[in-house]
């Protein structure tokens, strides 16, 4: 019988965490293999590591706790990788000398697999005056461009998909250019963005009164409040960007507010850091903890439950210790605070097996139980912690018993801090399960409703033939394995069936026993007024939550495909496409600085069932200097295109090359080659012409022969079509956790 609820887990399993030798050979024999060497890992650092390690070990059985992603895949390997997921980067100073060397920091990171967040609203406005060399300044966004094309590189080079967070402050005089920058769907696709929104800024919105947007003491100008407020809501009404970060909120409830100042969070959200700051995950799955499931005594055994937090603290406490940094800031950071992020997963599928819907009053409040007993029983493994190996180095007892967080604890739990301190400044956290949850059998992510009931995955194998596997959240299973074909209970609600209010109730309802925060996506329907979208923010400043990520689908983010026609030709990879005599096409005429001679780019298009695709790029110019690989260049393309199926990738590998001998500026951006300016004219051209979506997103043709050999997907429940993923092709990406995860291959933007 299968350690894997579900083939797809099995999946998952051998693609992400088995360790595997250079060659592909497998290590790992098992998952329970993985389990050892993870437990094993961990259980290292204690001073008496087989005293340990059965608790570890049991720990981990039956996915009960599930440590984040890159400690699954990398503890225990010898391997010089980071077992924390991201880091919020250091200050970036106003001059060259530190944005560059920023840069080079942001690099190392990702280069080892961290996400990255920085808040860029330390560089002066866009035209500010830069003294000693008669010149106005280009502004954060030209430096944001710098980030993005040096992070599509490192990807370029065979890294995982490099996540970045940007954050502006609500008061930088270019906040206006940051809130509409992912307009352009070109521009800033390695970044999510969040606005830092202020208690002020707040108050004056709702008191409809002025705002000053300022910078180095200097008022730049001033508008309405509730202008740049409807400006921030529209753009992610439209777009999905940006998300809005309450950070005078999260400031004031941290823990650590003596000691440090926040101003960006890691890329999903979940993570509010200082500089060098890092995040280090895991997540308790309720799912796996509920007795007698759907029975009349349906409950999480709260007894239990602290048993197992008290061993999850104990072995991301050890983590600190196992895991390599990209940079000793990063390294000095971690140690001097220890702090920690401790979640769950499964919650959506333990509500519904206790009986309780999602979105409720009762399931809120019973979520707020269980957080509460999570939290209890994190601080008090953490001040037992401190009382064995002493509290972290910047412990100050008088200024954490006074946080607010602690202040809500059991009194017990405030005794044995008083007491003995804190091994961990900072516990609890609920960030991105998407991957890790399909691992543990498709349960529900995070805190978030259940996306789909199921769903049918169709597998291509090695002799050409398709298996076809049905993937069942992991709830529905179980009520399916007691309960035979009898109907699902109305307990069972999906993410597209909820009120934008039941999301933000229970965010809120956990957020209360979160000392961090909470990545979390509130799914709206692609209809709703505008007037009811800006409320849902609204809601979530007023019950107490420290940031809203919200996702509409609509057509201008790419979000939700559309249904195809039913006698639609496929085009596939095998089946090349014939040249007619006679193309449509258009001519972009591309400058490079520095070079005499402008380039001049033809792409002519073939039409499909009333469908415009590019068939043929040519790239003309009078400097021969490039004549030789402009044209290698121009047939290796046009024979892509050629070939049909979806060649939007074509885009992305272009995009993504650096010339060592330096980029340069074109309209505002950093390009980073000739290459990658090319590559921007086709992209331009694909989305003119329709074939690629706002976010640049493929058209596809039947999922099912995509073309490339890959797996295809068909729901089976009412929930609409995702998007496709960018790995697999299958219409499976997810938003949800504020980040994209696809659930037929395991695939993340968030790790």
């Amino acid at each position: 019988m299968s350690d894997f609820a579900a083939p797809i887990a099995e999946s998952i399993w051998d693609m992400k965490y088995r360790l595997k030798a250079a060659d592909g050979t497998p290590m790992d024999a098992t998952i329970g293999a993985t389990w050892d060497r993870v437990a094993g890992a961990l259980a290292a650092a204690e001073d008496d590591p087989e005293t340990h390690l059965p608790a570890f070990r049991a720990a981990l059985q039956d996915f009960r706790f599930l440590p984040a992603g890159r400690i699954v895949a990398g503890a225990g390997t010898d391997r010089s990788v980071t077992l924390f997921n991201c880091f919020v980067m250091g200050r970036i100073e106003d001059d060259m000398g530190s944005i560059f060397a920023h840069l080079r920091e942001a690099a190392l990171t990702l280069q080892q697999g961290g996400g990255i967040g920085y808040d860029f609203s330390t560089i002066r406005p866009r035209g500010a005056p830069v003294a000693g060399v008669a010149a106005d300044a280009s502004g954060p966004l030209s430096f944001m461009d710098v980030w993005d094309s040096m992070c599509r590189t490192i990807m370029s080079a065979g890294s995982r998909r490099g996540a970045m967070m940007a954050t502006l402050r609500c008061d930088h005089p270019d906040i206006e250019d940051f809130v509409a920058a992912k307009a352009d769907p070109a521009r800033l696709r390695m970044f999510n963005m969040s606005v830092l929104v202020t208690d002020p800024f707040m108050e004056a919105v709702e008191a409809d009164e002025d705002w000053d947007l300022v910078f180095g003491g200097r008022t730049y100008r001033t508008m309405r409040a509730r202008q740049l407020w409807d400006a921030i809501m529209r753009a992610t009404y439209d777009y999905a960007e940006p998300g809005v970060i309450f950070i005078d909120r999260i400031n004031r409830t941290n823990n650590l507010a003596y000691a440090e100042r926040i101003a960006a969070t890691n890329p999903c959200g979940e993570q509010p850091l200082p500089p060098y700051g890092a995040c280090l995950l895991g997540s308790i799955n309720l799912a796996r903890l509920v007795r007698d499931p759907f029975g009349a005594g349906a409950a999480i055994d709260t007894d239990d439950l602290a048993q197992l937090v008290t061993t999850a603290i104990r072995m991301m406490d050890n983590v600190v210790e196992a895991s390599r940094f990209p940079l000793p800031a990063q390294a000095d950071e971690a140690r001097a605070k220890r702090r920690v992020g401790l979640g769950v997963t499964g919650l959506a599928d333990a509500l519904a097996m206790c009986g309780l819907t999602y979105g409720s009053a009762e399931a809120a409040e019973r979520t707020g139980g269980w957080l509460r007993a999570i939290a209890n029983a994190a601080y008090l493994a953490s001040a037992d912690l401190a009382r064995e190996k002493g509290p972290f180095p910047l412990y100050d007892r008088d200024a954490i018993l006074a946080a607010p967080m602690i202040s809500r604890l059991d009194p017990e739990v405030r005794e044995a801090i008083a007491a003995h301190g804190l091994r961990n400044a900072l516990l609890t956290s609920i960030a991105p399960t998407g991957t890790i949850s399909l691992l543990a059998g498709n349960v529900s992510s995070g805190i978030e409703p259940i996306f789909a009931l199921d769903y049918t995955r169709k597998v291509l194998l090695p002799d050409g033939t398709h298996r076809e596997d049905v993937v069942e959240d992991y709830a529905v299973a179980e009520w399916r394995r007691l309960n035979g074909d009898a109907p699902l209970p109305e307990t069972f609600v999906t993410a597209q069936t909820l009120a934008p209010e039941a999301h933000v109730a229970m965010q809120a309802a956990a957020q209360e026993w979160v000392d961090s925060s909470i990545s979390k996506t509130i799914n709206v329907p692609a209809d709703i007024a505008f007037d009811a979208f800006k409320d849902v923010y609204l809601q979530a400043w007023h019950t107490g939550c420290k940031g809203c990520t919200t996702y509409r689908p609509n057509d201008v983010t790419g979000s939700v495909l559309s249904a195809e026609p039913a006698k639609q030709k496929v085009v596939t990879l095998f089946d090349p496409l014939d040249r007619p005599e006679t193309l449509e096409g258009a001519t972009y005429k591309l400058r490079w600085p520095n070079s005499e001679h402008a380039l001049y780019i033809t792409i002519n298009d073939i039409v499909l069932d009333g469908r415009r695709r590019p068939f043929e790029i040519f790239v003309n110019s009078k400097n021969m200097e490039h004549f030789a690989w402009t044209v290698g260049l121009t047939r290796m393309i046009s024979a892509v295109f050629r070939r049909g199926g979806d060649v939007s990738f074509v885009v992305e590998e272009l995009k993504a090359v650096f010339d060592p001998r330096g980029g340069a500026w074109m309209e505002g951006r950093y390009v980073p080659s000739i290459l990658a300016a090319i590559g921007g004219a086709i992209e331009r051209h694909m989305i003119e012409i329709g074939f690629l979506g706002a976010e640049g997103m493929g058209l596809k043709t039947d999922p099912a022969l995509d073309g490339f050999g890959r797996v295809a997907v068909t729901r089976t429940d009412t929930s609409p079509p995702a998007a496709a993923c960018p790995n697999c092709g299958a219409p499976e990406l997810r938003v949800a956790e504020g980040c994209s995860t696809c659930a037929n291959c395991g695939f993340s933007e968030c790790g």
